[in-house]
């Protein structure tokens, strides 16, 4: 189905046809000439598209270069009567043709026995192979056709898109006939059909247009959503053009411009994926956007790259697309499925009514005669949750009317209070702030997040534009209100219903990430936005300032939990002097944990959990006994001793030998380690006695609880080289480290407790799987000397698209005596058994690792000492162990130097 009137004018430019017919009777094989043929189209049409001419032109002009080619070939051999035709079906028969995609044949035939037909048309086959086309074909009599078509939704719609190539074109006339509506699929029974298609296909893109990798045919607000309107108007009116709606009052002209405008940017940028790759390519990768950025005149700037602003176009572009794709297929419903039915009709005020499920304006002059009704109806909808949605007419009207909010409406005390009366509803607030930004209503009232809208940054840790990633931030909230959320996030589903105003969370939530991409500290300039906004929608003053704040630190809790000492009290007591009192640092908790979880699915796991809710538990802690009465180290020290001693008691175990073990460790020992864990240390050790076998236990958190890691706690002598051969061993395992504590006796026995996920981001609690993990950490450390092979397991190809620099950043921890280096590279797998491997080599000793995957990167922390216990304050040292780790890291992830700079 064509969008507009456009039809292209045959191009003889584009191929020769006289001189191709007579050559083609002079050679006894037409290989040749048509492949230089073909190569020649090629080189024509893609100089053409690097000048900038209509893709319409080309693509049309492709199909009609082939579809001439074909009828020269066809005429080469001799076809058995006139009960056969060539007929170009799918995209093909719609006059498309982009460089690599397939060239749908088939050959219909009016009786079922082919036997006539098998000579001839194997050669046809045959030859097109040879000459190099990307054919896909089938052999079809009529009875065949009505057969298929009658059992297989796609079979339908794949013949819906017909043309006669050569033969007679009463063959197609007669499979039409048999496969009209009045026949097959009605209206209603293939709607339904496509709509489900529509839906699953949505579902394999997560019901969203924003992925780094997206699908320019199949994600949502791709090619396919025209196809899927074009399909579905066809079968219902047989229009062959979109624009026959417009006359039927289903679109509108806007609507057309915005369909024609989407589709041949899409066609555009399928051209180009096609071009550089050269084959049928539409998933726009990592791969190719740089190129088809610059391809397309994208630059990089001191601010942006050039394929930022390019995907920021192209997430426009899709998401207007997938917005009229909403609409029109809702019309559909309203008019194909509920056409006979006499909806219930329900007034809610002079404004709006209840069509059915559906909300819908009760005159079409509405938002025009009163434009706060643009923000009220989403009031309404918060309200009404029972609403399924927005009636299609209703939303075309908000379309037309959005323009209507411009400063004088934001200014508008009324807007204002609705806006807040939406915040505050109490209602699905998150739904309906998300289907204001779906209709283009919440860019216009609030400039800043317009701002915001398909920008993107090119990494793999940031994996939804910045505003889809807002959105999801507000579901994550809203989820945490719902059963499902109760049972996954407890302490947030706790906290939650226990803020002072709900409100406030929303609307930090909506800014925490609105200043992104303007240059600077986003955190601070969103603060100073929050600030405006508050002012102007009349927040209290203390309102105000809590909000601000909760912007201005919104990366403060997880920065501190991921990488700082959160079992140092001192840590600990700075942290809960920011936060001030338990109202800021509840807010706080639920703000970060919803951002993690809308950053990146694979970012939020088990262990980030119990961190986040340890530093939770132990601020408040702080906070209900005083910021003026801290606990200090040496109190913190002897109340968990106190406690072990304790749960020892209570286990009926004798002191005199756990009194002896603890002698042995060190001060720090009982500061990063619970009472819990002590006794179950203690007992391990104790039971284990003397044996020099190294001692693995390992505890897994039970099926209730749903966050912390897989603890494996080794015991054994100490070596220089046992952190690096536990990393190595651990990864031959497929398991991957999140925290290490290291501690040594006075004995010189080792005291490591590492926190291990599997590959999904979850403990591993299998009991068969974690005998594995004892037996293969026995066997790998009984003898440290024996290094274990560092694995080389294949790294995906969206990393090996990444080159991050490796940076290596050295500060002293003076308060406890320790060097503090953080590594920001390239993630890999064996990067930390490499990184343990240059610890060795420097006679370094590991304290503390806290490991941090982000996307392509990772973001590791390491309290690092000498042999001797003593920080590392040479600075020669220090420089050559930041070169060393630099030069390994970057050689490995295949970075250079210039890279690195």
């Amino acid at each position: 189905m064509l969008l507009h009137h456009y039809r292209f004018i045959a191009d003889d430019s584009l191929i020769d046809t006289v001189s191709l017919s007579a050559q083609l009777e002079r050679d006894d094989s037409p290989v040749a000439a048509v492949r230089d043929t073909l190569d020649d189209l090629r080189r024509r049409l893609d100089e053409r598209f690097r000048s900038g001419a209509d893709i319409r032109d080309l693509v049309f002009g492709r199909a009609w270069c082939i579809d001439q080619l074909l009828a020269l070939l066809w005429q080469r051999f001799e076809w058995p009567g006139d009960g056969v035709a060539l007929i170009a079906v799918g995209g093909y028969g719609r006059g498309e043709l982009h460089p690599n995609s397939d060239i749908d044949l088939m050959v219909l035939l009016e009786h079922n026995d082919d036997s006539p037909c098998r000579g001839p048309l194997s050669e046809f086959i045959t030859l097109l192979w040879d000459i190099g086309l990307e054919i896909g074909h089938s052999v079809r009599s009529l009875d065949d056709c009505e057969r298929e078509a009658r059992d297989d939704v796609t079979v339908i719609t794949n013949l819906l898109e017909t043309r006669t190539l050569a033969g007679p074109e009463r063959l197609l006339e007669e499979m039409r006939r048999r496969l009209s509506r009045e026949r097959m699929w009605d209206s209603d029974v293939f709607y339904r059909a496509k709509l489900e298609e529509q839906r699953s296909r949505y579902r394999r893109f997560n019901d969203s247009e924003y992925h780094l990798e997206p699908n320019v045919k199949s994600s949502p607000g791709g090619l396919r959503d025209i196809q899927t309107v074009g399909w579905i108007a066809k079968r219902h009116f047989g229009a062959d053009l979109i624009e026959e709606l417009v006359a039927r009052g289903f679109m509108t002209d806007s609507d057309l411009r915005i369909a024609s405008q989407s589709r041949a940017f899409l066609w555009q940028v399928r051209y180009a994926l096609h071009m550089i790759t050269g084959r049928a390519e539409d998933r726009l990768l990592f791969d190719n956007q740089r190129a088809i950025a610059a391809l397309f005149g994208y630059r990089d700037t001191h601010e942006r790259l050039g394929v930022e602003e390019f995907m920021r176009r192209y997430y426009r572009v899709v998401t207007a697309l997938a917005e009229l794709n909403d609409m029109l297929m809702q019309h559909f419903d309203e008019n194909i499925l509920q056409g006979d039915e006499a909806p219930a009709i329900t007034p809610l005020n002079d404004r709006f009514e209840i069509h059915g499920r559906y909300l819908r304006i009760r005159s079409a002059n509405v938002f025009k005669r009163r434009p706060s009704a643009l923000i009220e109806m989403f009031v309404l909808l918060a309200q009404h949750p029972d609403i399924e949605g927005v009636r299609a007419e209703t939303i075309r009207a908000i379309r037309d009317h959005r323009h209507l909010i411009d400063n004088s409406f934001r200014a508008d005390l009324r807007n204002r209070s609705l806006f807040m009366e939406l915040l505050r509803s109490g209602g699905q607030v998150a739904r309906e702030l998300g289907r204001m930004a779906r209709y283009g209503i919440l860019g216009k009232y609030l400039p800043r997040f317009g701002h915001i809208i398909g920008l993107m940054q090119h990494d793999l840790f940031h994996i939804y534009t910045v505003d889809a990633h807002t959105l999801r931030v507000l579901a994550a909230i809203e989820q945490f209100r719902t059963p499902g959320g109760r049972e996954a996030y407890p302490l947030c589903a706790a906290l939650i219903g226990r803020l002072p105003k709900l409100e406030l969370l929303w609307i930090a939530g909506l800014y925490h990430d609105i200043a992104k991409g303007r240059g600077g500290d986003h955190s601070l300039l969103g603060a100073r936005d929050v600030q405006s906004f508050c002012t102007r929608h009349g927040l209290p003053r203390r309102d105000t300032q809590l909000v601000s704040w909760l912007i201005e630190h919104h990366l403060l809790m997880s920065t501190t939990a991921q990488k700082r000492d959160i079992s140092d009290p001192e840590v600990i007591r700075e942290f809960a002097g920011v936060m001030q009192d338990e109202v800021h640092l509840d807010y706080l908790y639920l703000l970060t944990v919803a951002d993690i979880n809308a950053t990146n699915p694979t970012l939020w796991n088990s262990w980030r959990a119990a961190l986040l809710r340890q530093l939770h538990n132990e601020t408040r802690r702080v906070l209900r006994r005083g910021l003026e009465n801290p606990l200090h180290r040496s109190e913190r020290i002897e109340e968990t001793r106190d406690e072990a001693r304790a749960l020892i008691n209570c286990m009926g175990g004798d002191c005199r030998p756990v009194e002896t073990l603890w002698q042995t460790l060190g001060d720090d020992y009982f500061l990063q380690y619970s009472a819990s864990e002590i006794v179950w240390h203690t007992r391990g050790i104790l039971e284990a006695g003397s044996d020099s076998v190294p001692l693995v236990l390992i505890s897994a958190p039970t099926a209730e609880m749903t966050d912390g890691g897989t603890k494996v706690f080794v015991h054994t002598r100490s070596a220089n080289n046992l952190f690096a051969a536990t990393a190595a061993a651990i990864d031959q395992l497929g398991l991957s480290i999140h925290d290490a504590r290291i501690a040594t006796s006075s004995h010189d026995w080792t005291l490591n407790t590492f926190i291990l996920l599997d590959e999904d981001g979850s403990a591993i609690r299998d009991p068969g799987r974690l005998g594995e993990i004892r037996q293969h950490l026995v066997e790998e450390l009984d003898d440290p000397d024996d290094y274990p092979r560092i694995v080389r397991r294949h790294t995906s190809r969206q990393l090996r698209h990444f080159r991050v620099p490796t940076r290596v950043l050295i500060e002293q921890d003076d308060a406890n005596g320790r060097t503090v280096l953080e590594l920001i590279a390239a993630d890999r797998p064996g990067l930390l058994a490499r990184v343990g491997q240059i610890f060795m080599r420097f006679d370094i000793a590991l304290s503390m690792a806290r490991i941090a995957t982000l996307g392509e990167r990772v973001e590791d922390v390491f309290f690092i000492t000498d042999t001797e216990g003593m920080p590392l304050v040479d600075p020669a040292l220090q420089h050559a162990l930041r070169d060393e780790l630099c030069a390994v890291l970057n050689a490995e992830a295949g970075v250079t130097r210039q890279q690195d700079a």
